[in-house]
């Protein structure tokens, strides 16, 4: 005779008992998977930062930007040029802004509107101001006095990140006679270093162009560098800081900490910036 079946057995559980049981596997299968996943993986779904700054730091911070990445799965879009062309998009979304000096930081505190603050800026690296010539140096510049001698083209940049850096590097002896002889010899002041690259290479008149080294470093089929000797050399920096929003996501701090980090310091190196004290 068959035996009737107990009411606590599996075959007598009701549909409910039998889909609550269904759910209860499904989510402990769901929470093995979540604790198996790498970082790496949880990152794919984690927002990407926004990072906004001129274009002279670019191409490191671009390439920092992809071992970043690459290393911890945190995707970095790094917007960089002429500050008119992505500073409203900036206060929209901006996590960090970087810089191409300090004064060029007090600006971009003052343009976004509160979100920056002053405090939060940390210094990077630093690069040296030097003079760029036309491949080959046909003029046989050596160095920046050779800036001062009547007849020599001269491009500066006034403004953006260059704001009176000739004339900084001019009057390093206190002596009045060099700034002259150099204004004298400036034939263009472009507003920002993109413009005058512009400027360099529909001028091809122009003897030398008086900018940071790292523009010969990613334009190197441009133009030569020779360096600007003591004491009229010139360093100036650039930095980083996060905004109010960028403040509340841990990957800003994680993104900061990589670039001051020996990995991150051979990759500004590799474009032109120097590293002491870093």
């Amino acid at each position: 005779m068959t035996q009737p079946t107990s009411p606590n057995s599996s075959a007598a559980q009701t549909p409910d008992a039998g889909r609550r049981a269904l759910l209860r596997t499904s989510l402990l299968g769901a929470g093995l998977l979540l604790a198996s996943a790498t970082p790496l993986a949880l990152a794919d779904n984690a927002p990407s930062l926004k990072v906004y700054g001129p274009g002279g730091p670019a191409p490191a911070m671009k390439e920092a930007a992809t071992a970043f990445e690459k290393a911890t799965g945190i995707k970095v879009d790094v917007t960089a040029g002429p500050t008119p062309k992505w500073i409203d998009a900036a206060r929209a979304n901006a996590d960090l802004i970087f810089s191409g000096s300090e004064t060029m930081m007090s600006d971009f505190v003052t343009a976004m509107n509160g979100q920056l603050d002053s405090a939060d800026v940390i210094p990077l690296y630093l690069r040296p101001l030097s003079v760029l010539v036309r491949p080959g140096n046909p003029k046989h510049i050596t160095g920046f006095t050779d800036l001062f001698k009547p007849g020599v083209k001269v491009l500066v940049v006034n403004g953006a990140g260059q704001n009176g850096v000739w004339e900084d590097a001019a009057g390093r002896l206190g002596d009045i006679r060099n700034v002259r002889a150099l204004r004298k010899n400036i034939v263009a002041y472009p507003a920002n270093s993109a413009l005058a690259r512009q400027a360099w290479i529909d001028q091809p008149d122009i003897d030398a162009w008086l900018i940071w080294n790292i523009w010969q470093v990613s334009n190197p089929k441009l133009a030569e560098q020779v360096a600007v000797e003591e004491p009229y050399r010139i360093y100036r920096d650039t930095g980083i800081a996060p905004t109010t929003r960028g403040k509340q996501l841990p990957a800003s701090q994680q993104f900061i900490a990589f670039l001051q980090s020996p990995q991150g310091a051979t990759i500004f190196q590799r474009w032109g910036w120097t590293t002491n004290g870093a």
